[in-house]
């Protein structure tokens, strides 16, 4: 099925709390070559025929974004992205 992915993050100019949390909990883990730590929203759109970027890109305008504090990208979905980060 043809998938879309739109990527939403803050803006750069907005505080990310949620992303400095995990930036301040990294030294605790052994990690301490990480400078900052953004976070952010994938989202999937499947469509039943061929995947349409501007139908997507004015769904994440519409709803999926906030764009006064947001940006979005969008992008066909690749088909070997998959990777299993469980063990």
């Amino acid at each position: 099925m043809p998938r879309v992915v739109v990527d939403v993050m803050l803006k750069p100019e907005i505080l990310d709390p949620q992303g400095q949390a995990v930036a301040n909990a990294l030294p605790r883990l052994g990690v301490s070559d990480v400078a900052s730590v953004r976070i952010g929203r994938r989202i999937e759109i499947e469509f039943t025929g061929e995947p349409d970027l501007d139908r997507a890109r004015e769904i994440a305008d519409k709803l999926l974004a906030n764009p006064v504090i947001e940006d979005f990208t969008v992008r066909l979905a690749e088909t070997d992205e998959t990777v299993d980060a469980h063990r």
